[in-house]
């Protein structure tokens, strides 16, 4: 049989509580469930945590051969990070796990089977989650926006873990994109797609870094980087206000001609004003998202720096 190389990609953040146990779970439900044909690469990137990850990546690395370990010379975020594992792996799939115990080690097996029946994308996508009914609130509404602005075949339930074709990496970091969601990018290039269901758990050990700020600024890049929505709202709203203003115009001027003009016309305009100009601090807004995108990406400063990269030949 044809010999296969299965990459898995694992950002760091913070995740020192978390790692030891991470690896325990793979090394019994994926790394010794495959095929004896088959081979295995773990990549663990460093996404500049402030705590002993890396000395507990170093520790794992010490066990196992195919393990791989990235540090990035800061905190880039998550997307950098997965890139910077991309961009280090060498099998001939590559799949993302979130060190922080949340997703069944399980599905990867089944990714990867689906990947060799041919589908170049392969989703794990949540058919329910183990929390709070405000995260999933804000969740659905998140993937509710991105399919309505975006991404139409963003699945209802979202996905974080995914496994994809070498081909989709080559893509992917020809792409190079900065402020951008890596799970919109798959599915913009288009390949042949599978999807995979799961019930995502509950965090049981350690906290979330996925802030409110993270999660805001994740919305506004999918609906900047990949829909021409918010620009068109800005044109259809300075459409309606110019024709607004015509007539408003015209109201005012045979109003003069006919001496209508009264001072009580204070507050109205009082209330226009106020109007017209929020709208355009609003569309001034959603325009200087664009420019400082575009201004980030002329810059041409790389999406992630990597400092160190460990293999196991060097202990």
């Amino acid at each position: 049989m044809v010999m296969s190389k299965l990459s898995v990609i694992v950002p760091v953040y913070y995740n020192a509580d978390t790692l030891e146990l991470l690896y325990k779970d793979m090394q019994e439900k994926i790394f010794t469930a495959m095929p004896p044909e088959d081979q295995y690469e773990l990549v663990m990137v460093d996404d500049g945590s402030g705590d002993d990850s890396w000395e507990v990546m170093k520790s794992i690395a010490g066990k196992d051969k195919n393990v791989v370990l990235v540090k990035l010379s800061r905190n880039f975020g998550s997307h950098a990070a997965v890139l910077a594992g991309f961009s280090v792996c060498t099998g001939d799939c590559a799949t993302v796990k979130s060190a922080d115990l949340q997703e069944p080690s399980e599905i990867i097996m089944q990714m990867f089977q689906s990947w060799k029946n041919g589908n170049k994308v392969v989703l794990a996508v949540r058919s329910d989650r183990e929390e709070g009914a405000i995260q999933k609130t804000l969740s659905n509404m998140y993937y509710d926006l991105v399919r309505k602005l975006a991404i139409k075949s963003m699945p209802k339930g979202g996905f974080d873990c995914y496994l994809i074709d070498r081909k989709v990496i080559e893509v992917l970091k020809l792409m190079d994109e900065k402020n951008s969601a890596i799970t919109l990018q798959i599915l913009w290039a288009g390949f042949r797609t599978d999807m995979i269901y799961y019930v995502r758990k509950k965090r049981e050990i350690g906290r979330s870094r996925w802030t409110l700020a993270k999660k805001i600024k994740l919305a506004v890049d999918s609906v900047v980087s990949f829909s021409f929505i918010p620009i068109r709202f800005m044109s259809v709203i300075g459409t309606i206000f110019f024709i607004v203003s015509v007539f408003w115009g015209m109201f005012v001027l045979l109003s003069k001609v006919f001496g209508n003009i009264q001072v009580q016309g204070w507050t109205t305009l009082m209330i226009l004003l106020l109007f017209s100009s929020g709208i355009i601090m609003l569309t001034l807004g959603i325009l200087g998202e664009y420019i400082w995108r575009g201004m980030d990406a002329a810059r041409n400063r790389p999406v992630y720096i990597i400092d160190e990269i460990f293999r196991n030949d060097d202990y």
